[in-house]
């Protein structure tokens, strides 16, 4: 599959090929570069990777009508254009719709947050921070609505994919 990645206002061409069904390994690549790695999914949204020998575990979620890749303590925010996908809007980003319950994506400490039960948030609007490998991660909305649940307490240790939030 083809595909066309933005990362940082930089537009990165992808194509990438599973040797069959029931392989973990990928043969990738990307802007002209050959990449082979496997790739298995170890819950949902989480990813170990092993690309030359070297483990990755990559957290992926839904952000902004793009996704969040959490991945070597750091933070990316991508957009992914298939070009077989029809596109409403001139290529605009559809919002996601009903209730979205915001997990936290690694283990660590509640250490602020930034909005309460009840108020109203806009796609994108920080919900939490969660401090996690002495780096403070903001916790957004991944669509506009109200915080129905706030889940957490300042203070409070996080799981991985632990519900912190549900969003309406």
């Amino acid at each position: 599959m083809k595909y066309e990645i933005r990362i940082g206002g930089k537009v990165r061409r992808a194509e990438l090929a599973r040797q069959d069904a029931a392989s973990s390994r990928i043969a990738a690549e990307i802007d002209g570069r050959r990449v082979e790695a496997d790739a298995v999914e170890i819950a949902p949204g989480v990813y170990s990777i092993l690309i030359h020998g070297r483990p990755l575990e990559v957290r992926v979620e839904p952000a902004f009508g793009g996704l969040a890749i959490h991945a070597a303590g750091r933070e990316f925010r991508a957009e992914i254009a298939d070009p077989r996908a029809w596109r409403r809007g001139h290529g605009g980003a559809a919002e996601l719709e009903g209730r979205q319950r915001v997990v936290a994506p690694m283990p660590g400490k509640v250490v602020r947050l930034l909005a309460a039960s009840g108020a109203h948030l806009e796609a994108g609007q920080g919900i939490a921070v969660v401090e996690a490998m002495k780096m403070q991660n903001e916790i957004r909305s991944p669509k506009s609505g109200t915080l129905e649940r706030l889940l957490v307490k300042e203070g409070q240790p996080v799981n991985a994919g632990e519900v912190i939030a549900v969003v309406a």
